[in-house]
């Protein structure tokens, strides 16, 4: 099994109404808006989308949702992951039923299991689901770090076919490219440094920055992987204040923010987060209008 998934991947928001419930109607909108805007695939139930704070239920609703309106116009990637190996179980099965394209899985959080049990964990899923598997390494969020060796292990297994490289390490990165490479697609896990990746080989990125800019880290991603990195890095440019900004509190209040900015989506956000602090919003104002992107005179 392999992944024919590649370019800009958006990690997509989950829109919320103010008291923290679901907007699927905005949902929807954004969705097609990524689609107008050549996004090449969605993740739905990411970090980004606030996996952490949604119900079993919700969740798995979400994955259904998107795929529904989708309407394979675009692929669906379903965030399955969890630090309990039967949550994970559970997620990915659903996702499979529900006609996920494939799945994330981040690794086990807070647990800090050794490198074998996080080959056993992956193991289990990838061999009970028939479903393309991506693998996610966020050390900064979880407290556990998936070694390149253990990835080397993993490669071989069938239904694993990629990882999101989120260490932020590019030297690491393109360690990850040259050794699992042949087997694995491998995708940035950090806006800031996908464009020295995808030059170094990888396939694509898993990106906040798309949430925003669906039509130039698209253009971006094609540019790359056709082998024009003068108009790539141009584009990158443009970018790269938000790459930054974006980040200036914890995933996703200012992608929200910005969105909420934008016109596009309400100010919902579930506690233990809160609304982007004011004393970012010029930031990430300055970084929107850096990337040419027009804000609503109201806003």
């Amino acid at each position: 099994m392999s992944s024919n998934i590649r370019g800009s991947i958006v990690a997509l928001v989950t829109p919320m109404q103010a008291d923290g419930s679901l907007d699927l109607v905005a949902l929807d909108r954004l969705i097609d808006w990524h689609v107008e805007n050549g996004t090449h695939a969605l993740v739905v139930v990411g970090t980004t989308g606030e996996s952490a704070t949604l119900s079993v239920q919700e969740h798995c609703d979400l994955v259904a949702h998107c795929v529904q309106v989708t309407g394979k116009r675009i692929s669906v990637i379903a965030g399955t992951g969890s630090n309990s190996t039967e949550e994970a179980l559970y997620f990915t099965k659903s996702a499979q039923q529900h006609g996920a394209d494939a799945c994330l899985l981040v690794t086990p959080y807070y647990n800090k299991p050794s490198q074998e049990g996080l080959y056993q964990h992956f193991k289990a899923v990838a061999e009970a689901v028939d479903i393309p598997q991506i693998l996610y390494n966020v050390p900064s969020r979880t407290a556990c770090d998936l070694a390149l060796e253990t990835v080397d292990r993993l490669a071989d297994l069938d239904n694993i076919v990629g990882i999101k490289d989120a260490t932020g390490d590019v030297a690491r990165g393109k360690q990850l490219i040259q050794q699992c490479g042949d087997r694995l697609a491998i995708y940035s896990g950090e806006d800031a440094i996908t464009l020295s990746l995808m030059m170094g080989g990888a396939d694509g990125t898993i990106s906040v920055t798309a949430n925003v800019a669906p039509a130039l880290m698209a253009k971006m991603c094609s540019s790359a992987l056709s082998g024009d990195s003068q108009r790539a890095r141009e584009i990158d440019e443009r970018l790269g204040l938000l790459h930054r900004n974006l980040f200036l509190e914890a995933n996703p209040s200012p992608v929200k923010w910005a969105l909420w900015k934008m016109g596009l989506i309400k100010k919902g956000i579930r506690l233990p987060l809160v609304e982007l602090d004011a004393k970012f919003h010029i930031q990430v104002i300055e970084a929107l209008v850096r990337a040419g992107i027009e804000l609503p005179q109201a806003a």
